[in-house]
């Protein structure tokens, strides 16, 4: 047994992290140890999945999380991965462990539990615990108020609106997180929580200091869980960023939360289910990373008190498949997708959106029928465009034959030319300027 004095301020401690207090402390042992997870024995009846654990509190202090409770035994997946965990270890039981959120997250970088990362001090605590659950149906506004991003391609093609869910569909190096940094900057938003999962730590530290820079940080919370993060890390990562933008949101804000990638997210839910038995369903994913999808991405929305929480999510095509079973699930969640093209960044034009398979399902409400009719008459051109690229190559097509296709090889590289922009040029009043463009090239 530990002595009273340390019992005391072990117990000093966990309430300064957030972990809910219990009238009793329970424990038990390490039955078996693996690379991720281990099997604890005597903690069934007290137990339940979300609890923290630590194992061999005196010692290591190795943190765990209980995924799994069954008669006899409960399983927990490590915090951090430890090889000094042996069988018979002594595990003490801590209970739910609910994050506290403020405004002193702007500005800092934390992991998936909530603590920071970057050297900066401590986090200073908002005085309540928060636990939110996925908003209900009938408790949402709706969506309907627009707003401009600077990115042209998007604000003309695929607008979108406060309280969206957007996912950014694209394999590797074609230019997403360049994307998500832009749509960042976005002054539309009260406050920006970013969730990094699975990225390489030389990219988080690119990314803040780079990419956002000390102006995009002073209203961003980022939260990271590396590639070489336990897959729980991976998991909590952009749950805790997903709960801390609602909660924001309810405080009246209009919060932008940007997912770096969902992918990698589903990918730690595979190596948990797998670990723990779960039979594969869909190209090794079990069934329970598909029930965890919706409920991650449904926190977004448009809520009472004017606050929302816009969530541009970056889904990572693992071979430029479209149609992988993450893709698939995560393309019927959204309210609008935006396709990155590899064909189209090699070709030099970024942002390298795909503008015939990229959709926006609340566009008409941000849209004038002006712009509607102009929108529509430009994705027209750029499809004639597009399916008449091998004819034109080859030499097969003869000037004067179609007047649409005319019309759509003097103005589509027009088109293509506008909506190309650096990282660094956000565009507003994209409307007026792409008027302003079309008469120019018309002239």
């Amino acid at each position: 047994m530990m002595a009273a004095s340390s019992i005391r301020q072990a117990t000093a401690e966990l309430s300064a992290l957030g972990v809910a207090k219990t009238p009793l402390s329970y424990s038990g042992s390490v039955r078996t140890v693996s690379p991720d997870h281990v099997r604890i024995a005597g903690l069934c009846r007290q137990a339940c999945v979300g609890d923290l654990v630590v194992i061999d509190p005196t010692g290591i202090s190795a943190m765990a999380e209980i995924v799994s409770v069954e008669m006899g035994h409960a399983e927990a997946f490590l915090i951090s991965t430890q090889e000094q965990i042996r069988v018979g270890m002594w595990v003490k039981h801590l209970g739910q462990k609910h994050v506290q959120p403020s405004v002193s997250w702007r500005g800092r970088v934390l992991n998936g539990f909530g603590e920071p990362i970057d050297g900066l001090g401590p986090i200073l605590p908002s005085g309540r615990v928060e636990s939110f659950g996925v908003p209900e149906p009938m408790d949402r506004q709706r969506i309907e108020h627009g707003f401009q991003t600077g990115v042209r391609v998007i604000d003309v093609f695929t607008p979108l609106c406060h309280g969206q869910r957007v996912g950014l569909f694209a394999g590797s190096g074609v230019g997403k997180s360049t994307l998500l940094s832009m749509l960042a900057r976005n002054s539309a938003f009260d406050m920006v929580v970013i969730s990094l999962v699975g990225e390489r730590g030389r990219e988080v530290t690119e990314f803040v200091h780079d990419t956002l820079g000390p102006e995009g940080m002073e209203r961003a919370a980022v939260i990271v869980a590396t590639a070489d993060a336990s897959p729980m890390n991976r998991v909590r990562a952009p749950e805790l960023a997903s709960r801390v933008a609602q909660k924001f949101a309810c405080d009246g804000m209009r919060v932008l939360l940007l997912m770096d990638s969902v992918t990698r997210y589903a990918h730690a839910l595979r190596e948990m289910g797998i670990a723990l038995g779960e039979p594969p369903v869909v190209r090794g994913y079990p069934a329970s990373v598909f029930r965890r999808i919706p409920t991650l991405l449904e926190r977004a929305g448009s809520f009472a008190g004017g606050g929302s929480v816009t969530t541009v999510c970056a889904v990572l095509v693992d071979g430029d498949d479209h149609n992988d079973p993450v893709a698939d699930a995560i393309r019927g969640t959204v309210d609008g997708h935006i396709v990155l093209d590899r064909a189209i960044a090699q070709s030099g034009r970024y942002p390298s959106v795909d503008i015939l398979q990229s959709v926006s399902r609340v566009a008409d409400r941000v849209w004038k029928p002006d712009e509607r009719e102009l929108v529509r008459e430009l994705v027209k051109l750029v499809s004639v465009f597009e399916d008449t690229r091998d004819i034109r190559m080859l030499g097969g097509y003869t000037p004067g034959s179609d007047p649409v296709a005319d019309k759509a090889i003097k103005i589509v590289p027009q088109i293509y030319k506008f909506c190309s922009q650096a990282e660094i040029d956000l565009t507003p009043a994209v409307f007026e300027n792409l008027a302003s463009f079309l008469k120019a090239t018309a002239q």
